[in-house]
């Protein structure tokens, strides 16, 4: 019997989805990046969605919860709600943080369509390409399913450990498999489904014509992502990541048949993951150094991805060191009193006006809390105000007000200082084992969602940056737009290119820890 469907709009992400009758709202929403702060039970309303067309009928929690203008102008719980109609909705959070690309770039046209993915640990962006053009067909970002088993990676390998390795595998194969069908049924080639392909056996057997399963022009699908989302997608062991020395047993690419994965795609079409660089540098920063050509510059240039993995990579053409840095969730918002992702409430930018604290909210609302370029230009504006020492200790007060009910805290400071002390001290020590200096780098690229955000200028003032503002470029999605030049290209020169960078693991350097100690420091 057909399971009954209706339609669910999403305002402002201009979303359209087909989701079955009694679906609960929260877990159709969590995919497209609505937090549920309080794990959706009903107490906080941090879930709250506004009806523009449709009707949910008002709970209790959201009686005591939210105003009666509020209920009146249509806002509700997600949590509280399950579908039973067509539905409109406008979304009070929106995540803002998952990058697409547009960049363009030379290519040699090629026949058919193939799919460019960017699998990261908290949010997946993938594109849709027509080969012959260059062209976007389109786009889907997400935050990662595998999120709800631990929001880093550290995390999503102890829980694999721990018998869940097959389920992380399962959620981020349908995951993926979801966007790529997604992309093909909004463009003119849409695969078939799994019943329609049995009814088109059936009429075979009494009218035997020719009919096309699935998408026949669908060629490649090129994913990459850090090791340990190579490991989980392709069933490759996760134990070597979780010791000493943290090295993968295989980190080449892998290929994978569509039947493999599960997915209802044509058999031609090849699932590929690209190679990683060694610990936990993965095919992500392989593609962000091709997306900057990094390797093939002239000059000395530098590639920082600033997330919960920090990885960073020096070099050019000559040589190139790459290493990555327990940098810990500050950046993105976690581990941070008030912390929350860049979405609708989050203070994202700080300033200093009139010997005081100014503070810009993504959506113009209340404060609901504060988001990594927030607590970067926090943290700077609290050093120029004198309110926080180089050694990062609060002077004379335990936190620091800044807007509504969101306040910095002395161990806030703490988190970003070990963040950023990471960070600085990798940039630092792979430099110098090319035997130059930071003076020396021409060029440094902020890769992700968080280096497009931050304020380089109080990046530079906490001392995370300490190369001149002029030579630092926001290289907006790298590991997106080098997938997509992947498409087009064989894969010998990647995988040469893979084999040139070098993998230092930092913490086996004598130098590491006083090096480490002195970037933790503010510059004064």
């Amino acid at each position: 019997m057909k399971q009954e469907t209706h339609s669910l709009k999403l305002s402002p992400a201009d979303l359209q989805l087909e989701v079955e009758r009694g679906t609960r709202l929260q877990d159709v929403l969590f995919g497209q990046g609505v937090e549920f702060p309080c794990g959706g039970r009903g107490r906080c309303k941090g879930c709250r969605v506004k009806v523009l067309r449709g009707a949910l009928d008002v709970t209790a929690e959201e009686k005591k919860l939210l105003t009666r203008a509020e209920l009146d102008a249509g806002w509700r719980l997600a949590c509280r709600h399950s579908l039973n109609g067509d539905l409109e909705l406008e979304l009070a959070q929106w995540e803002m943080s998952v990058l697409s690309d547009e960049s363009k770039f030379a290519f040699t046209p090629r026949e058919g369509l193939s799919v460019a993915i960017d699998l990261g640990t908290t949010t997946i962006a993938a594109q849709l390409l027509d080969l012959r053009t260059g062209n976007v067909l389109g786009v889907r970002t997400s935050l990662n399913a595998q999120a709800r088993h631990g929001g880093d990676i550290m995390s999503r390998v102890e829980f694999a450990l721990h018998g869940g390795q097959a389920e992380l595998q399962r959620l981020v194969r349908e995951q993926l498999g979801e966007m790529v069908a997604q992309l093909l049924e909004g463009s003119a080639c849409k695969p078939r489904s799994r019943r329609r392909e049995e009814a088109d056996a059936r009429e075979l057997v009494s009218n035997p014509l020719p009919h096309v399963s699935g998408c026949e022009e669908l060629k490649r699908i090129v994913i990459v992502g850090n090791t340990v989302m190579h490991h989980l997608f392709c069933g490759i062991n996760i134990a070597p990541l979780s010791v000493y020395p943290f090295e993968p047993t295989q980190a080449g690419r892998v290929r994978l048949a569509p039947r493999d994965l599960g997915w209802n795609l044509p058999d031609a079409a090849v699932v590929e993951f690209l190679p990683c660089l060694g610990g936990f540098v993965g095919s992500d920063i392989l593609a962000g150094i091709v997306a900057t050509g990094l390797h093939e510059s002239l000059e000395l240039m530098a590639l920082m991805d600033l997330g919960t993995n920090g990885e960073v990579v020096v070099g050019n053409r000559e040589r190139m060191l790459c290493t990555s840095t327990a940098a810990g969730p500050a950046f993105e918002g976690a581990r941070i009193s008030m912390g929350m992702r860049a979405s609708t409430g989050a203070i994202s930018a700080v300033q200093v006006e009139n010997n005081s604290i100014s503070c810009r909210v993504i959506g113009g609302g209340e404060p609901r809390g504060l988001c990594g370029s927030g607590l970067v230009d926090a943290v700077a504006a609290g050093l120029e105000l004198e309110w926080i020492h180089p050694s990062g200790r609060m002077a004379n007060r335990k936190e620091i007000p800044l807007a509504g009910p969101v306040l910095l805290s002395a161990t806030d400071v703490r988190e970003l200082q070990l963040a950023k002390g990471a960070i600085a001290a990798g940039l630092r020590m792979l430099t110098a084992r090319l035997g130059a200096s930071l003076e020396d780098i021409e060029q440094l690229h902020l890769a992700g969602a968080f280096g497009n955000y931050i304020t380089h200028a109080s990046a530079q003032r906490i001392g995370l940056l300490r190369v001149p503002l002029n030579r630092v470029t926001a290289a907006g999605n790298a590991a997106l737009h080098g997938a997509k030049r992947a498409l087009f290209e064989e894969a010998a020169p990647w995988d040469a290119t893979a084999k040139r960078v070098e993998h230092l693991a930092l913490n086996e350097d004598p130098d590491f820890h006083d090096i480490y100690a002195e970037e933790m420091r503010f510059p004064g």
